[in-house]
């Protein structure tokens, strides 16, 4: 647990956009042994290497952008503070106003550099619209053709002018690829997401294309079935796997093929430097099994065969006594519009022994709460395989986790090894304490909280039930349930995400006010859960539209999954008038605000079982009708009048809404021999020398 005292430590670092920056501490590193630390290190390594995959599959001319802004923006750094300015001198005439003109120019492009480095493109991370620069395209132009040439990302034989004419419609042009993931109804929304994961293929294309892969490799079960061979096939010993999950899919003289991201293949150069320092890592491996995974997933990154990377799951599900683990690779899906392509993501992790505690008492009670779910006996497991859960201290952030990560995670993600192997979950305890640090104080719940006893009890057990609904979220909400066996995992398309997020989350929601956590000891006070209640719905029909812009609505999968529960309980509630909306006079503005009233908190968990059971109903059966009808009636609209209100009142509060982090620098300490003695934490690398460091030391692109 951490235990440092916290007004030692800075957990803020700047602020820009929409965005603060957060510091998380390493707890109890240095009580780790130097193989340990050595370990993560190496780990560490591997994860930073992997950068410049997620920028190009987040768009394909995020890395020259990012390259062009960040020779430009050290450029006029120097310019600046040289004693024969360029730029910003008064030759030409310059007057104080126009050079104030060139400040406000660079300014502009010194924030819009770091939100892509935030959002590793030149797409909003959370709501994938693209970003509008606060500089001219004249004053780009202009700088970037001060530069030598030799410093820029120009191809083979390209002028300064043609990269230019290639890249500023892109960046000013809010016509030209508007959006990085597009699920709107209604359009193909392959070929309107600006994601870089297919060339030249619709829609149309890549469903036929994967229904064609699947329906083969089932002739070839059948085919292997009837045969006499004794040894098995790995189609016999192992499920359908993840298809199209590392590759981008592409039409070249009107044939469809995948290009498959792997050593001396597509991103061979950054596989290569990960696989070098997955390497390192096996000589500090915790006991065989940890060795074994990581050699296992090298076998992966060298073959790009996705059996290679079931096998890599299962026995990564298997390793479990080390303190230390790891995600390393082409994971979540949520930034393809068709839910198929995996974003690359690394974390190195520690088991934070104290609060682990609390995770295995709920993951040793898995078959419990999946026999007294709510929802159909026929969608149950009968036999919960697997499932274990930790609490852990997120020691290095990269790709698609980084800056901003998720607190929660359960890994592997395939339905199939779910069911045979289990499944692995964590909360990372060090992310979300620097979350709370940093909100303390800032106002928030007395401006949206309907009342003091609300707010009273928020205060009292808001951390708590935040952290266990992580927790039931992760460990047993994602591993619940089965499809039928004739479902196809892909069915429910682009509204996937969303509905197995709301069955996470509903799961949760429901069994967070259920005794069995009082007698678990997991919460000592039986109106504790209503604190998570009372967060989660003026979340979903309040708070987290400061996330939206004005005129946009709600496109993020998780966002989506809070609305709908939260929109559909106040539906399904309406009559009894279990969740209201209701409106305020605020005496010091003279304006009304929105607060959500909960008038009976029992009914409202009925509400959530009827939902979990639907929505499960929804995923095990493939219901894809029932998934876009949900999704497109209670997830995606927002009322303008509540958001332009939510905004306004968040405006008061100065609050960020979105929050990253800074990774921790880990340096090695050499003896006069040159050996490693030990490995130490330094927190004060800011953002942006960060950021700059990293394109600087882990370019492979």
């Amino acid at each position: 647990m951490i235990k440092a005292v916290e007004e030692e430590f800075n957990y803020l670092d700047e602020r820009f956009a929409d965005i603060q920056m957060l510091r998380y501490r390493l707890p109890e590193f240095s009580k780790l042994t130097l193989d340990q630390k050595q370990l993560i290190y190496c780990l560490s390594k591997a994860t930073l290497y992997g950068r410049d995959i997620t920028f190009d599959q987040f768009g394909k001319y995020n890395l020259r952008i990012r390259k062009m802004l960040e020779t430009i923006y050290v450029y006029v750094q120097r310019d600046r503070f040289s004693d024969q300015k360029i730029l910003f001198s008064d030759q030409r005439g310059n007057n104080n106003s126009q050079r104030n003109k060139l400040e406000d120019e660079y300014n502009g492009l010194e924030q819009y550099l770091k939100q892509v480095w935030f959002a590793s493109g030149i797409y909003h991370h959370y709501a994938c619209d693209k970003f509008a620069p606060l500089f001219s395209e004249t004053f780009l132009r202009e700088v970037t053709m001060k530069i030598d040439p030799k410093l820029l990302p120009l191809k083979e034989g390209e002028s300064v002018e043609a990269m230019l004419d290639e890249l500023c419609p892109i960046i000013f042009n809010p016509t030209i690829q508007p959006k990085r993931v597009n699920k709107s109804d209604g359009i193909d929304i392959v070929r309107e997401s600006a994601c870089n994961f297919y060339d030249g293929v619709e829609q149309h294309e890549v469903e036929a294309f994967y229904a064609q892969m699947k329906l083969d490799d089932v002739n070839k079960k059948l085919s292997v079935s009837d045969s006499s061979s004794v040894e098995q096939s790995p189609i016999q010993q192992y499920g359908a796997p993840s298809y199209g999950l590392n590759s981008t899919l592409i039409k070249e003289n009107g044939i469809i093929r995948e290009d498959v991201w792997r050593l001396n293949g597509k991103y061979g150069a950054a596989i290569e430097k990960i696989v070098y320092w997955l390497e390192q890592a096996k000589k500090y491996a915790e006991n065989d099994q940890q060795r074994h995974v990581i050699s296992l997933l090298i076998k992966y990154y060298t073959s790009g065969d996705l059996r290679d990377f079931d096998v890599y799951s299962i026995e990564w599900l298997k390793e479990q006594d080390a303190r230390i683990d790891f995600i390393n690779g082409f994971i979540e899906v949520y930034g393809d519009p068709m839910g198929l392509k995996g974003s690359w993501e690394g974390i190195v992790e520690y088991k934070d022994l104290d609060a682990t505690h609390r995770t295995q008492t709920i993951s040793t009670n898995a078959q419990w709460f999946e026999d007294h779910s709510p929802v159909n006996p026929m969608f149950r497991k009968e036999k919960v395989k697997g499932v274990t859960a930790n609490v852990i201290c997120a020691a290095m952030l990269g790709g698609d986790e980084y800056p901003a990560s998720a607190i929660g995670i359960n890994l592997p993600n395939a339905d199939w090894i779910r069911a045979e192997y289990g499944s692995k979950s964590v909360t990372i305890s060090n992310l979300t304490h620097a979350y709370d640090m940093a909100a303390k104080g800032n106002g928030f719940r007395e401006e949206f909280v309907i009342d003091k006893e609300t707010c009273l009890l928020m205060d009292k057990y808001a951390d708590i039930t935040d952290n266990l609904h992580t927790d039931l979220h992760e460990c047993l909400g994602h591993g619940s349930g089965r499809l039928l066996p004739e479902t196809d995992p892909d069915a429910l398309k682009n509204y996937g995400n969303t509905i197995e997020e709301a069955r996470a989350d509903l799961f949760g929601l429901y069994y967070i006010a259920d005794d069995k956590l009082l007698e678990l000891g997991l919460l000592a006070d039986k109106e504790a859960y209503k604190a998570q209640y009372y967060g989660y719905m003026m979340n979903g029909l309040l708070t987290q539209q400061v996330r939206i812009k004005p005129g946009k609505q709600i496109e993020e999968s998780h966002m989506q999954n809070r609305a709908l529960i939260a929109q559909w309980a106040m539906e399904l509630g309406k009559e009894d008038k279990v969740v209201e909306l209701i409106k305020r006079m605020d005496t010091t503005t003279g304006k009304e605000k929105t607060y959500v009233r909960i008038n009976d908190y029992a009914a409202l968990r009925r509400i959530f079982a009827q939902e979990l059971a639907e929505i499960q109903r929804i995923k095990s059966e493939g219901d894809f009708e029932s998934a876009r009808k949900l999704v497109e009636r209670y997830a995606i609209q927002l009322d303008s009048n509540i958001h332009e209100e939510v905004l306004c009142r968040y405006n008061r509060l100065n609050i960020a809404p979105y929050k990253g982090f800074v990774n921790p620098v880990l340096k090695p300490v050499h003896n006069g021999k040159g050996d490693v003695v030990d490995i130490i934490v330094d927190y004060s690398e800011t953002y942006t020398e960060q950021m700059l460091r990293y394109s600087r030391e882990y370019q492979t692109l």
